[in-house]
């Protein structure tokens, strides 16, 4: 089936163009993986190109999943997965990468990140991540759950133009990122991926004030409320969303966001429905 032409975005300073919204992975090797399998090449018809993994989801058995899904589609695809912290030594990060490429069959990464903090040094992870992109083993890198402090910090040790995103947690009722992170990562050129953008089992429900928003907005655009939230989340240029869905139904409700356009009015609805509050003292992440 040939894939839809759907609206691209510049994926911070890699010169990737790539969909506003992605397909994610976290649990999806609980639910059936032959119905996984046709949810993700379903995606990938609909225009659904940004693929995001880890080597921890499942002990690599989702990066398997997402290997068999893109089997012989390899080229249309932005692929991301994700080094643990404890491996992210010199070679340390060899090996996790090596073994993510091994799940995945293929021999590259769109991008590599830092799945967040831990007890090795920015420089050695990120000289390892540069090792892997002269070898041609990813293509760029990034990092994941960094507040601002760590984005400094990122800067100073990878200077300008290296760090291609940070992935965060992000959703209607969680937007601390709006207060510094996403303001950062737009005067330095990189881009911002929000994991988990309905929530952890989360998403509003029908009845609840917020919902009843989100449904009024839908019934105008001929959408659905979590269209529409994926639209509200997506709305700046920097940001880009990656919802997991391990049904065909739920990834072609993903890829109807991808034809939403909120008005300014819209916006200020949802805005008002879901304030973002105050800056937190530490980053939110699951």
């Amino acid at each position: 089936m040939a894939k839809e032409t759907v609206m691209l975005k510049s994926f911070g300073p890699t010169g990737r163009d790539v969909p506003a919204i992605g397909q994610g992975s976290w649990y999806i090797e609980r639910g059936d993986r032959t119905e996984a399998v046709a949810a993700l090449r379903r995606g990938l018809d609909l225009g659904l190109t940004h693929l995001d993994t880890a080597e921890m989801y499942g002990d690599g058995r989702s990066e398997a999943i997402i290997g068999e899904a893109i089997a012989g589609r390899r080229e249309e695809v932005f692929l991301v997965s994700k080094v643990l912290p404890h491996n992210a030594s010199k070679a340390g990060v060899r090996a996790a990468c090596e073994g993510s490429l091994r799940h995945l069959k293929t021999d590259r990464l769109d991008c590599y990140l830092l799945h967040w903090r831990g007890p090795h040094p920015l420089a050695e992870t990120f000289a390892a991540f540069e090792a892997l992109k002269a070898e041609g083993k990813i293509l760029s890198w990034g990092v994941s759950n960094f507040d601002e402090d760590d984005l400094d910090e990122a800067l100073d040790v990878a200077g300008p133009g290296k760090i291609a995103c940070n992935q965060v947690l992000y959703h209607l009722r969680e937007r601390a990122i709006e207060h510094a992170v996403i303001p950062w990562c737009e005067r330095h050129g990189v881009a911002v991926t929000a994991y988990s953008p309905f929530g952890h089992d989360g998403f509003p429900a029908a009845g609840s004030a917020g919902g009843q928003v989100l449904a009024e907005i839908a019934a105008v655009h001929g959408a659905s409320p979590r269209q529409v939230a994926l639209a509200f989340l997506t709305r700046r240029a920097s940001v880009f969303a990656i919802p997991k869905a391990g049904t065909r139904a739920h990834v072609e409700d993903n890829a109807g966001a991808l034809r939403l356009t909120l008005t300014e009015d819209d916006i200020a609805r949802i805005d008002a429905a879901f304030p973002r509050g105050r800056k937190p003292s530490s980053l939110p992440m699951l």
